[in-house]
């Protein structure tokens, strides 16, 4: 793999990260504190305090006491702040993508992607207006009856933030869901506060109403407060499985809404009449894009038929051309993984698939990285003659960490796809119709790619998710969105 040379400016320290509350920020005075570290260099870049159940409860307050006039708002002037917060992200489009480079490791164009979804999910919820509309019927059932039905908000609602895409994925739920009526707390990762911090300011120059947007930093126990808490009638989660099937049952169990997005194990499948000059790069990209950290990445890659040598040797050939290195550095195509705890995880499931046997074609452990000898970098690692009970091939890795699983068919292909428990994305590459048809209709997954490796789903769809991918009814994003940030209510009435 290739390395960077060239040392971008040093990122800043944006000091002790503050709350969100009632339409200002607010110092929290916890006297538990985390620093934010640049993933590039391991410097300490940010302080966030982690706010205890006291500060969570203040969020809550200031979104239940404003609720009753925001539901009382007309939704062509709910969405108005929206629209002014749209153009402010617009203006601030590159600083921001720059602050999330610092906090996260992204490279500086995955970054730009990144707010550039969050201005999509932005433009998207504006359209409330429209999406709100009900369904009317006269003489519904029997002659001067009428039935229509409405939608009216749940009340406070909120959304627990994952660490691969700080900017983006709380613009999955909180703009739709005050477009909808409702109120709103997010938690973001205490891993990467700063960006949203940033966005906040945004938000307060926005004008939205004191208490109907508010930010509470934090971890578990934040979490916690905001699931047990019996004002918050929605949760939105986005993270690992096991963490997502825990949130899943408490906030159940507490009488609420939830959508839990959870982990990923996803295979792409490359039939023999792919056209490997034209999607080797991008299924490059899908592996190892954000270093491997996002659940729309492939993990498994699958040739089929007589070319799998020559699609393994190709696809190794050009993920050891990727250049690794800080992110704000524009030639760069690789960045570190997003923290210490998550890199010896990575390097955790290497060594254990070199002891279960597979063989590694290319070894992205130690890289030398010129100018960041502390970094956590993880070049792309790639292992070919896995089998399918081997742990690199069963577990979510979440790294740029590929095994290659051969299939003889297209039948076999699939039911590899369908063989794990995770049903986040899947994606074939093919020249056939017949075989692109049949993979879409069998393999079991919330998000089909053909032809791309990474099947992202735009604002006005839903995110999809099966298996072990996601816990609830309505995902995030699209008309899915909007059913379930709100009620139907169903009025039956006569005048005689």
């Amino acid at each position: 793999m290739a390395v960077a040379s060239h040392l971008p400016e040093a990122a800043p320290h944006y000091g002790r990260l503050r709350n969100f509350v009632a339409g200002g920020f607010v110092a929290c005075d916890s006297a538990r504190v985390l620093a934010v570290v640049n993933p590039a260099t391991r410097a300490a870049i940010a302080q966030v305090p982690l706010s205890a159940a006291v500060q969570v409860d203040q969020a809550v307050s200031a979104a239940q006491q404003a609720f009753e006039e925001w539901r009382e708002t007309p939704p062509n002037l709910r969405v108005q702040p929206l629209f002014r917060l749209k153009t402010l992200l617009e203006e601030n489009y590159e600083s921001i993508a720059r602050v999330l480079v610092q906090e996260h490791g992204k490279v500086i164009d995955e970054a730009r992607g990144s707010v550039r979804r969050t201005i999509d999910n932005l433009e998207f919820a504006c359209g409330a207006p429209t999406l709100l509309m009900g369904e009317t019927l006269e003489d519904g059932g029997a002659t001067g009856i009428d039935e229509e039905a409405i939608r009216q908000p749940l009340g406070v609602c909120a959304a627990i933030a994952p660490f691969n895409f700080p900017a983006m994925v709380p613009f999955w739920f909180w703009p739709l869901a005050v477009a909808c009526g409702n109120t709103f707390v997010v938690k973001p990762s205490e891993q990467v506060p700063i960006t949203q911090a940033k966005i906040f300011e945004l938000v307060e120059e926005a004008g939205f109403p004191d208490g109907v947007v508010n930010l509470v930093n934090g971890d578990r126990e934040a979490a916690d407060a905001l699931i047990a808490d019996p004002r918050v009638r929605a949760i939105s989660f986005v993270g690992s499985t096991p963490v997502a099937r825990q949130i899943y049952a408490s906030a159940a169990a507490h009488g609420k809404r939830v959508q839990c997005q959870g982990g990923a194990k996803n295979f792409i499948t490359v039939m023999p009449d792919a056209d490997l000059d034209a999607h080797v790069p991008n299924m490059v990209s899908s592996f190892f894009g954000n270093s491997g950290q996002r659940c729309l990445a492939g993990a498994v890659l699958v040739p089929v038929g007589a070319r799998a040598d020559e699609v393994g040797e190709r696809f190794v050939a050009a993920a050891g051309k990727l250049r690794l290195g800080y992110g704000l550095d524009e030639t760069v195509q690789m960045g570190p993984l997003a923290g210490e705890r998550h890199y010896r995880r990575v390097l955790d499931f290497i060594e254990q698939g070199v002891a279960e046997g597979a063989r590694l074609l290319l070894d992205g452990r130690n890289p030398k990285v010129a100018g960041y000898p502390e970094g956590c970098f993880i070049g792309p690692t790639v292992f070919d003659r896995v089998t399918p009970d081997m742990a690199i091939v069963r577990e979510e890795i979440f790294g740029p960490v590929v095994t290659i699983l051969r299939a003889k068919d297209l039948d076999e292909a699939i039911a590899l796809a369908n063989s794990g428990r995770f049903g986040n994305a899947s994606s074939i590459y093919t020249t056939s119709g017949k075989a692109a048809r049949a993979y879409k209709y069998r393999v079991r997954g919330g998000n089909i790619g053909v032809n791309l490796g990474v099947a992202a789903p735009m604002a006005y769809f839903p995110f999809g998710g099966q298996g072990d991918s996601f816990f609830g009814d309505l995902h995030g994003q699209g008309r899915d969105g909007v059913g379930f940030f709100t009620d139907r209510k169903v009025v039956i009435s006569r005048w005689g």
